[in-house]
């Protein structure tokens, strides 16, 4: 199910990208786990675009049961793409963070609460004055079971953002394809820059799960 359908570039217009990834870093600066794979067993993994994913990483490293995060692209075309490439609109991805988390610990619906009440979900190809289609809000699942437990959570927080009188969620849900990580200074950006530029900034609607 995606209830927002990306707008990708034409083909003619996607950047080719690159067969080898580019360089990132190896660890998180906050809790120095590695940030590549492989992973505990048991800990699962969903990523989730919210905007400018500086801020959304620190909101989601600060959770208790979230292990490690790593800033990154999803949703596009291109392969091993660029920030700047990213920014064009021509890649067709979305700035995204992947959670990694134990579901022992922390259930996926108190990830997906967070999700929908710390930023705007009905806004398109935007977050308040970031605009473009790597802007966009989405959900990219690696079960078929988040799938289900996402897609319920979309609809349970429409009803209440109807109720509210705000517009609908535009938020692309779908299963994650690639995840490609965002360059070295992405990553914890806001740890190594505490003043940096955060642009979240919520609904006010309580979404009704978790």
């Amino acid at each position: 199910m995606s209830l927002f359908s990306n707008a990708s570039p034409a083909s003619g217009r996607v950047l080719p990208g690159r067969d080898t990834p580019i360089e990132t870093s190896q660890v998180h600066t906050i809790n120095g786990h590695s940030i590549h794979p492989p992973f505990p067993e048991g800990h699962e993994e969903i990523v989730l675009g919210m905007g400018c994913f500086w801020g959304v990483e620190r909101l989601f490293w600060q959770l208790p049961g979230v292990y490690v995060t790593a800033a990154g692209y999803a949703g596009g075309e291109t392969p091993n793409p660029t920030y700047d490439e990213t920014c064009t609109g021509r890649t067709g991805h979305t700035e995204v963070v992947r959670v990694v988390y134990d579901p022992q610990q922390v259930e996926l619906e108190t990830l997906l609460q967070v999700f929908w009440e710390q930023h705007d979900p009905t806004q398109g190809n935007r977050q308040g004055n970031d605009i473009g289609s790597q802007y966009r809000s989405a959900i990219f699942t690696t079960s078929q079971a988040q799938q289900t437990v996402a897609e319920q959570s979309a609809a349970a927080y429409q009803r209440a953002l109807d109720k509210a009188g705000r517009g609908a969620i535009t938020t692309e849900i779908k299963p994650l394809e690639t995840f490609y990580y965002a360059e070295a200074y992405h990553q914890q950006y806001l740890d190594k820059n505490p003043h940096g530029y955060c642009g979240l900034k919520g609904t006010g609607v309580t979404c009704p799960i978790g």
